[in-house]
């Protein structure tokens, strides 16, 4: 890391570590110099009606989204990445995914989709009219150039078979597998930050720190600039300064700066509790979790027999 030396400034200049700006991105966008920013990573309102945002007609909340987008564009260094967050708008019903509506808008800016990444998750809204949405979707674009910063060994996830090796030919008898393991896919299985997790604040659409870990690693080099224009809670701040990034953000909302600063300071000090990347998932019923007991259709002594029974068949499946 840069050092505990690190000061958040409320004011943007080449030379800091940590911006935090209070106010709108636009206003902090006009002071960052054209090309200065590695990476823009942002999750922006979805204009469904939280909180920080008041639902707007879908033409305005484009051009809303158009006129932030190009700043963007502007600031981009040539081998640079923008990777927008988002989900669904919903209106009466009716679903409309932001991903695909946004997309003109980077396409005429001359800007490259290299990937349209599906975070999944388990925990949401539960729906009765249709199916609960588990999913959000990272559209990754880049300048229209085979130089964009790519770097996959920082990312890479354990491989499912270490040991597979190539069954014929020059290479027979070989292991087959990257050591340093295999390429995490454009699906992404990350929990999403809800109640009982590490890193939850009273923000209601918080993402998780490891979501932007994976795009910072993945997509800059020590040193280089981090730029949220929707800030939140300051994840994506804190995802650069932890990697020896600098990271810079906007935020409208005085108590999700408050909130921001307080985070991004307990990162520079090494104190911010946070997800570790690629940590397994929790399984409640390895857990041994008594909720994953249904009280409908089995009572607790059948099913830990059945489960004790599966387990054994595994084992000698495993052995035989």
């Amino acid at each position: 890391m840069f050092g505990l030396n690190i000061k958040i400034s409320e004011k943007f200049s080449i030379d800091e570590h940590a911006v935090l700006f209070h106010g709108s991105c636009l206003d902090l966008l006009s002071d960052i110099p054209d090309k200065s920013m590695q990476l823009v990573v942002t999750s922006p309102p979805y204009n469904i009606g939280k909180e920080y945002e008041k639902k707007l007609k879908i033409e305005i909340y484009l051009k809303q989204q158009a006129e932030v987008i190009k700043e963007c564009a502007r600031v981009l260094s040539d081998t640079g990445s923008i990777c927008w967050q988002v989900g669904n708008y919903v209106n009466k019903g009716t679903i409309i995914p932001i991903d695909t509506i946004l997309y003109p808008i980077f396409h005429d800016l001359d800007l490259v989709m290299r990937n349209r990444i599906v975070w999944h998750f388990e925990h949401g809204l539960h729906c009765s009219r249709r199916f609960s949405g588990r999913y959000e979707t990272i559209i990754w674009f880049t300048r229209k150039t085979k130089e964009y910063v790519f770097n996959l060994d920082p990312v890479r996830v354990p491989q499912k078979y270490p040991a597979k090796k190539y069954f014929k030919g020059p290479k027979a008898g070989q292991y087959s597998c990257n050591p340093l393991g295999k390429n995490p896919s454009d699906i992404w299985d990350i929990p999403n930050v809800k109640s009982n997790h590490v890193e939850k604040t009273e923000h209601p659409c918080q993402f998780p720190v490891e979501l932007i870990e994976r795009l910072v690693l993945s997509m800059t080099n020590d040193g280089d600039w981090v730029f949220d224009p929707f800030l939140g809670t300051g994840t994506s701040i804190i995802a650069a300064i932890r990697h020896n990034r600098r990271g810079a953000g906007a935020e409208t909302e005085k108590k999700y700066v408050d909130i921001s600063r307080d985070r991004i300071q307990k990162a520079i000090n090494g104190t911010l509790r946070t997800r570790p990347m690629n940590k397994p998932k929790y399984d409640p019923e390895s857990s041994n979790n008594k909720l994953t007991i249904s009280p409908w259709d089995k009572k607790e002594e059948e099913f830990n027999q059945l489960r004790l029974l599966e387990n054994q068949g595994e084992y000698h499946r495993e052995n035989s």
